[in-house]
């Protein structure tokens, strides 16, 4: 089974009513398929928060594997201090964490957009 994040465009009702929606189900003793969601209320938000520098960094540490941010910022060949404020953000948002030895990974096997015109 993959690691899948979505990714989307949703008011906070709509992101509340999908929430209350999964707690009803599970409440009634109904099992599912665990999915995890990051929102955001517009496209320009996402556009300024999944920079296409930062979507860089997401691949090349995926491809590479846990890293420390130096060994990231060198296979990136990229500023330290650069890389250091965008990994912190990339944590912040859930898209990164950390192993037992504290080197970065990326979290997700898959993430997905969903981009809908009528948001």
């Amino acid at each position: 089974m993959s690691n899948r994040l979505a990714i989307r465009i949703a008011s906070p009702g709509e992101a509340l009513d999908a929430f209350e929606a999964v707690w009803n189900h599970a409440a009634e003793g109904g099992r599912g398929t665990p999915l995890s969601v990051l929102a955001f209320a517009d496209l320009p938000l996402l556009l300024a928060t999944l920079t296409p520098a930062r979507w860089a960094l997401l691949k090349g540490l995926r491809e590479a594997g846990p890293l420390s941010v130096n060994a990231l910022a060198r296979h990136l060949g990229r500023d330290y201090k650069n890389v250091h404020t965008e990994v912190r953000a990339l944590e912040k948002l859930g898209l990164i964490g950390r192993d037992a030895q504290g080197r970065i990974r990326v979290k997700w096997d898959i993430v997905s957009a969903d981009l809908r015109f009528d948001r």
